[in-house]
């Protein structure tokens, strides 16, 4: 009973682990949410980070934010402690704004997709070049009109949250189709995957939970018949 307990729990955490590993992206420590919200710091400007969530949680981002800073000037151990504490509320935000489990911002060097790594690079150096062996031709001329979109929303003033919203919705599109995916969809952020497959890690939960739950109770029932 014990074995098979145990082996249904490493089934299930490696489940979870690999579905992390293969969709998340701006939930990381090297992902454009925290580059954005280093930013902020380093700038004293939370409109870095406010085109990454939704007007109505503006206001808890600002909170947070000034907490973070004014917190930070208690010494490096406080700086420290309240920096990851911006970095987990802005995240957390930002995957509710989704509509995405909050699941906690994963380390730097985490595996990320190819396809996501040369989209980002695309942008950096300002032409395809580094997608061009990932994306078939017929895609391709699709692909360039959300690029070029990105590009030309790119340089946005960032005390101006309305253009940094607009601007992440192009380049979330661009993303998206880059990864492979054709349709018109809603924002959702960068590199992420949250359709029905997104929510298969508490799936396999709720599959564990209640196949741990019948393991007991067949046990007891052997148990007392015993």
């Amino acid at each position: 009973m014990k074995r098979i307990i145990i082996l249904t729990s490493l089934i299930c955490a490696l489940f979870l682990f690999n579905d992390e590993l293969v969709y998340s992206h701006c939930d990381t420590m090297e992902g454009p949410v925290i580059a954005d919200a280093k930013k902020a710091i380093e700038h004293n400007n939370v409109n870095y980070v406010l085109k990454w969530v939704k007007p109505d949680a503006e206001k808890e981002i600002k909170n947070a934010f000034n907490l973070a800073m004014k917190v930070s000037s208690y010494g490096p151990e406080a700086k420290e402690l309240s920096e990851r504490y911006f970095f987990e509320t802005l995240v957390r935000i930002h995957r509710v704004g989704e509509g995405v489990p909050y699941t906690g911002i994963k380390p730097a060097g985490i595996p990320i997709d190819e396809k996501i790594k040369a989209a980002d690079k695309a942008i950096e150096e300002g032409n395809l070049n580094p997608l061009k062996n990932m994306v078939s031709d017929e895609r391709f001329s699709e692909l360039e009109k959300r690029f070029e979109k990105v590009m030309k929303l790119k340089n946005f003033n960032v005390n101006n949250v309305e253009a940094g919203r607009e601007y992440v919705e192009a380049y979330t599109r661009f993303f998206h189709f880059a990864e492979g995916e054709d349709g018109e969809q809603h924002f959702h952020g960068h590199g992420e995957d949250v359709s029905h497959v997104s929510h298969l890690p508490w799936i396999v939960s709720l599959l564990f939970l209640a196949t741990s739950i019948i393991f007991v109770v067949l046990y007891f029932r052997e148990k007392s018949k015993s």
